[in-house]
This record gives structure tokens, sequence and C-alpha cells, in this order.
């Protein structure tokens, strides 16, 4: 098992990797990234029971992206894990890469493609229920975005989950407040998150600071109960653009990249690490 600083330097690395990517590229999705990194490494390198030479292992727990954008730092932990050469993230969305815009099951360690905001949660709650008809024992984890919460299907897929009562299945809500063209509240209110899950059926489980490792893995660590028979969501709060100050909390740097001046400011800002 890592411990934490062994944990918090793999989310550094992978923010990091993802800059690097996204730079190479001159395309991609650095904020929503960022957000993402502690979660990303906790589940990648502590939580999730994966085999890199074995991709395709029946019994392995699912990891579906749904917030497909942050596609850079998932591809990061899953070459930092081995499932292909770190030498790939130099090919992001290039026309002959398997590293497209957003995760391709075409892609060793992708269990599901995705993109198209609302569609991942889906995708996991069917996961989570074949478990159950070829009696297996793996988790499903299914990370979203709070601009994805905009869309219907994440609240179809949410009555489902609940219905079928799957205790596998944990939903993380990447709760950065901030989307493509601004803020959740000035574009579209998603209001209080817990109690809408709650009211869906789904067990609450808060993450103060999702961009602590300490307390992500902790909170991961115990997630399940198997005495209660709802689906989880994990609320967790993160800051968009979290470990380079310029792109904190600006809906600017969802999708933007970084010129040679704020490319170097950048890295010399996650070489230090988080303040």
């Amino acid at each position: 098992m890592a411990n934490c600083f062994e944990l918090r330097e793999k989310a550094r690395e992978i923010r990091i990797r993802s800059l690097e990517a996204v730079y190479h590229a001159k395309s991609g999705h650095l904020g929503g990234s960022f957000s993402a990194a502690e979660m990303i490494a906790a589940l990648y390198f502590e939580i999730l029971s994966i085999r890199p030479e074995a991709p395709q292992w029946e019994d392995r727990d699912r990891f579906v992206l749904s917030k497909g954008h942050a596609a850079p730092a998932l591809y990061a932990a899953l070459a930092m894990k081995g499932f292909f050469p770190l030498e790939d993230l130099d090919r992001l969305r290039m026309a002959d890469s398997h590293l497209q815009g957003a995760p391709n099951m075409k892609t060793p360690g992708i269990d599901m493609s995705s993109g198209p905001l609302g569609q991942g949660l889906s995708a996991a709650v069917g996961m989570a229920l074949g478990s159950r008809v070829l009696k297996k024992d793996f988790n499903v984890w299914c990370m979203i975005g709070d601009g994805e919460l905009q869309e219907g299907q994440i609240w179809e897929a949410a009555m489902t989950a609940a219905k079928y009562r799957l205790n596998n299945l944990v939903c993380i809500l990447d709760h950065n407040k901030v989307q493509m063209s601004g803020t959740n509240d000035e574009l579209m209110p998603i209001g209080n998150v817990r109690d809408k899950f709650a009211a869906f059926g789904w067990r609450i489980v808060g993450i103060e600071n999702g961009n602590d490792i300490t307390e992500v893995t902790e909170v991961f660590q115990h997630v399940f109960d198997p005495e209660d028979e709802r689906p989880v969501a994990v609320i967790a709060e993160t800051i968009k653009g979290r470990g380079v100050s310029y792109m904190e909390g600006r809906a600017a740097w969802h999708g933007a990249v970084p010129n040679n001046e704020q490319f170097a400011a950048a890295m010399e800002e996650l070489k230090e690490g988080l303040k």
C-alpha cells in the first residue's frame, strides 16, 4: 500500500505529465484534469484492483471517466501505472495516436469510451449490474463533473442505480463549480447536489477537500458498506486548475493551452508542489 507522501507525489506527477502532454499537443483540457488529480492518483495507485499486464482481466474494478475532457490526467495515471509506455503521452490528440481527446476503449486500461457529457454514469450502472449477473465481486467507480449534472441522463442513471440497489457503484462528483463558459451558478445552478442524490436513493459521502490526498484516500478506502444496499455518491469539493495559481478557479482554463511563458511558470509551480 502506498503512503500519502507517495500518493501526493503521484498526483503531482499526473499534473506535470498532463501539462506536458497538452502543451506539446497544443490542445487539451487542464482545468478539470488538475482538479481531479488527487482522486485519480488515489484510485490508480491505492484503491482499484487492476492488472496493467492484463487490462481485460474479468475480475478487475472498473473506472469510467464520464467527464472525458479530463483524459490527460487519466492517461498520465495509466502510463505511470504501466498500461502503456510513458512516451505515448507525447502523442496526445495526434491522428495516429491511441490517446485521443476523450477516453477510447482502444486504449489499454480504458473501460468505457466517453466525451459526450452525461452518459458515463449510465455505462457504470450497466457495469455494476453486469457484475451481479456474472456473479463477480468487482466494484465500479464513475467520475462526473458538476456541469454534467445539468444533463437529464445523469438523473435517469441515478434512479436506475438506486432501484437495483447497486452498492458496488460509486459516483464521484468532481465539484469544482466551474464549467467551460463560467461558473455553474452563472450558467445553470445545480443546487444542493447532496440532497438531490439522497432524494434519488443514494448514500452520500463528502470530501471537504478533494485536492487533499490524505482525505481523499481515507474516504475511498472506507466508502463501501456491505450492510447498506444504496449506491454511493462521493461529493468532492475541488478547485478547477488546482496546482497552478493562474489557472485556479478560472473557466478560461477549462480548455486553454498555455503559451511558452505560462508553461514555464506552471511547471515551476508544479515542481514545488501544492501549498
